[in-house]
């Protein structure tokens, strides 16, 4: 078949299907994209052509086109879609040479950190050379196979560049076999040249022929099954850590039943949460260093801690302060063996699904006593009095420009409540993660969609698109400040012209009020944290508050906006977005330093060893003596 690399790019992904437990679906559910003279004539043709076909009612590759309005934002919404097939499917996003490709990098980079499958089409340089250097075009003078996508190198599970027509079927195939596998998963980038893009080609029909890509559920071995269930009977006070495998196995099911049947307490990762309802009698809620007391003092109290689908990152680790028994054991259950052997585990290589089973099998009859109940009673009692404003580390300062409004615990408190058992909160950036993983009460598996292994601020809005196109019978809320707002909220463009409905929550305690609480607790004073004008004669900003509208802006891209001054308000303003058919912002003003109920755990972030301030002198006396309880667990 006569075709253009580009036309056979586009033929080949829309007949792409992936199985698993027999459920089909697409691979590559759709392509987001923004032209210029990289792709415009390549990728935005072929697109064109066989969307015009279809209209025509003729036959024409069904690879729907979406109209992005940011490079990175467009990956973030390929990567929302992916965590919420679990997955199985994705979008491929197509950019311009130059510029518009990297772009894209950021959103490469969130992916890879997630171990989400996302397909990247960059433009590149002409492969003849006959017009270079040409417009965009990185010269460097240790090679001229090297353009600036070579960036992409690092942050790609697959990178291939495709400089002749001939090399493009074994690309595609490679990107294939990467995005649908369970272990390797990960943003694939394939490199097209402009000029190889609309070069034409007699490929081989069968590469057009509608392909299924298994997804296996690999099997543990016996042998390391056994070894594993010797460590958790030997146990006195085991710990089960759910990570994000557990929620793309889904696997929900053998974890409930394997804590139900050995009363073994389940914590949770930010991947993980809501694998176990938040009521259900093992759950502990998160753990590490924004997770729950109750989580934090069992995972120190530990004498065996069952990782299942967790990457074990500092967070959740509390930089390696979290297990504290001199004698702690880990077992891993995890389908890629790079985390399970992690933090010397007896390690079970194999789908969650899988490894939960055997595991549970082997230890047939064993049964732990009960030593978490009360305190998580009391916790949840600690949970809805921050939901009310009443419970905080610190009392606010009086005076501030913050004072009387609400805390953004409360605000959280009422989207949570707000939610259905099946709606699903988006976010990434700031303190609310943080926030959400400490109080948020989760009821479904998907409904705990917060990326934060790159913590991308402006993945929000976009995030939130991807999650929504992945199942539209959803409501999805995406919590935002106003630091990841001003970043990136380009996508609310996308989805009021795709007409795709979102609840935006937008909070504006005009700062970063993440790393300023940070900052404080550093000896650095919050420097550089406030939205606010320069002092004239500090040179800080410490001024008045900048009149900035976030409410207005979010109005002039095309969001019906309410107004709140109050929780209550904030309340009534999440029905009227959840009964509305179109994208609603929801905007509330909170006091940043509203804190939230202590994780009782640290994490690891530098002091100055040496200061003038005392301020940092006492952060660093505070460090030293943290950075004494991490451990290698080697």
């Amino acid at each position: 078949m006569r075709l253009t690399v580009a036309q056979a790019v586009v033929r080949f992904l829309a007949v792409q299907w992936t199985e698993r437990d027999g459920a089909r679906q697409r691979t590559v559910a759709g392509c987001f994209g923004i032209f210029g003279h990289g792709n415009v004539a390549g990728i935005g043709q072929a697109l064109l052509q066989e969307q015009r076909a279809r209209t025509a009612g003729r036959p024409g590759a069904d690879l729907p086109y979406h109209l992005a309005r940011n490079e990175q934002a467009m990956v973030h919404a390929a990567a929302g879609y992916a965590r919420m097939r679990n997955r199985l499917s994705t979008f491929a996003c197509t950019a311009s040479i130059g510029p518009g490709s990297t772009n894209m990098l950021t959103g490469a980079a969130l992916a890879a950190v997630n171990r989400l499958p996302v397909l990247l089409l960059p433009s590149d340089v002409f492969a003849t050379r006959v017009a270079a250097p040409v417009l965009q075009e990185l010269e460097d003078p240790r090679g001229y196979d090297v353009s600036v996508n070579d960036a992409f190198r690092p942050v790609s599970r697959f990178f291939d560049r495709v400089w002749r027509p001939e090399q493009l079927p074994s690309a595609l195939l490679g990107a294939m076999r990467v995005l649908t596998d369970p272990a390797e998963t990960g943003p694939v980038t394939l490199c097209l040249p402009q000029d190889v893009q609309a070069e034409a080609y007699d490929f081989p029909d069968e590469l057009f022929a509608a392909r299924v890509w298994h997804v296996a559920r690999p099997l543990p071995d016996p042998a390391a099954v056994a070894r594993a269930a010797r460590v958790v009977r030997g146990a006195q006070r085991p710990l089960i850590i759910a990570g994000g495998g557990v929620r793309y196995a889904q696997a929900g099911g053998e974890l409930e039943q394997f804590a139900a049947e050995t009363g073994i307490p389940v914590a949770d990762t930010h991947a993980g949460k809501g694998t176990l309802r938040w009521d259900h009698p093992c759950a502990v809620g998160g753990v590490g260093a924004t997770g729950t007391p109750v989580a934090n003092r069992l995972a120190r109290e530990a004498d065996v801690i069952i990782g299942v689908g967790t990457r074990y990152s500092d967070f959740t680790t509390a930089s390696r302060t979290a297990f504290a028994h001199p004698g702690v054991r880990f077992v891993n259950i995890n389908v890629a063996a790079f985390d399970a052997a992690k933090q010397s585990a007896y390690p079970i290589v194999a789908d969650a699904q899988a490894g939960l089973s055997e595991l549970l099998s082997a230890l047939s009859g064993t049964r732990f006593p009960d030593r978490h109940r009360a305190d998580v009673a009391a916790w949840q009692r600690r949970v809805d009095a921050a939901y009310a404003g009443r419970d905080s580390r610190s009392p606010r300062p009086a005076g501030s420009h913050a004072a009387g409004k609400p805390s953004q615990a409360e605000v959280i408190g009422a989207v949570n409540e707000a939610c259905g058992d099946r709606d699903v909160v988006v976010q990434a950036a700031g303190s609310m993660p943080g926030d959400l993983q400490l109080l948020w009460r989760a009821t479904d598996p998907a409904q705990y969609q917060v990326e934060y292994g790159y913590s991308c601020m402006g993945f929000e809005v976009a995030g939130a698109l991807g999650v929504k196109m992945a199942d539209p019978s959803r409501e999805v809320y995406a919590l935002v400040g106003d630091g990841s707002y001003l970043m990136m909220a380009q996508e609310i463009v996308t989805a009021v012209a795709e007409g795709v409905k979102l609840i935006v929550v937008l909070v504006q305690n005009h700062g970063f009020a993440s790393i300023g609480a940070l900052s404080e607790s550093l000896g650095s004073q919050r420097f550089g944290t406030s939205y606010r004008y320069r002092d004239a004669v500090t040179g800080d900003y410490t001024g008045g508050l900048l009149p900035v509208d976030l409410a207005a802006n979010a109005e002039s891209l095309g969001a019906a906006v309410i107004r709140c001054r109050t929780t209550a308000e904030v309340t009534e303003g999440l029905k009227r977005a959840r009964a509305a058919d179109r994208l609603t912002v929801v905007h509330i003003e909170t006091d940043p330093r509203g804190a939230v109920p202590d994780s009782e755990s640290w994490w690891d972030v530098p002091v100055a060893e040496v200061s003038d301030l005392d301020s940092t002198r006492a952060a660093r006396a505070a460090y030293e003596s943290a950075k004494r309880g991490q451990r290698p667990h080697l």
